[in-house]
């Protein structure tokens, strides 16, 4: 896969909704039910992070529900390319780029929003052919602001920004041109999981995915 089909198909997949959640799960056994409560809420496209013993079980159990898109954050080496691909993640993200984990998506068919932070990551990732890129961690690195400025010399870029990121100030990112969609864990938070609580996580899904966009 180029870098530029990637872009393209990382940007179908952010257009499908104005939020990725960003999900953190300990216990394989939440996954099917949070997966199921986000697609109802109207957030289909799920990021797992590859941060818990449990993250590739996970990926295989939101796999098969359907309506749902799910990936792999989190990617940081060519061995969690392989493992999130094998566990039936169909994009992945990361939060910064290297060559050697650029060549293994790209040798691995698995479209994947690179992080930035930079002006100069930006241009190293568009010279490259990305044009879906995820800006992390978005509110340490100036919040909206930033990413506005980034912008005016490189409008080709779009981005995911990600980190830092609430309902509170989802619609500052949202409201840029740059902007395709933006990721963000306070749809699924833990607590809510721990009690099984799928209608109220649902609802926070609903309201993320009802945020106007550019």
């Amino acid at each position: 896969m180029t870098p530029q089909d990637a872009s393209i198909a990382s940007e179908k997949l952010c257009r499908m909704a104005p939020i990725i959640p960003v999900i953190v799960v300990d216990d394989p056994a939440h996954a099917k039910p949070l997966a199921e409560a986000l697609v109802r809420g109207g957030l289909p496209v799920l990021e797992v992070t590859l941060r818990t013993a449990a993250a590739l079980e996970v990926i295989a159990e939101m796999a098969s529900v359907e309506g749902g898109v799910v990936g792999a954050g989190t990617l940081l080496t060519p061995a969690d390319v392989t493992a999130a691909k094998n566990a039936g993640a169909k994009f992945g993200v990361s939060p910064g780029a290297t060559d050697r984990l650029l060549d293994a998506v790209e040798d691995a068919d698995l479209p994947t929003l690179p992080g930035a932070a930079t002006s100069s990551e930006v241009m190293r990732l568009l010279e490259r052919g990305y044009t879906v890129q995820k800006f992390f961690p978005a509110e340490a690195n100036g919040g909206a602001p930033a990413l506005k400025a980034i912008g005016a010399p490189l409008p080709q870029v779009r981005f995911c920004p990600t980190g830092g990121v609430s309902l509170k100030n989802a619609n500052d990112y949202l409201s840029l041109s740059n902007t395709l969609c933006c990721g963000g864990s306070w749809v699924a938070p833990k607590d809510l999981m721990i009690k099984g609580d799928w209608d109220g996580i649902e609802k926070l899904a609903a309201e993320a995915a009802a945020l106007p966009r550019s």
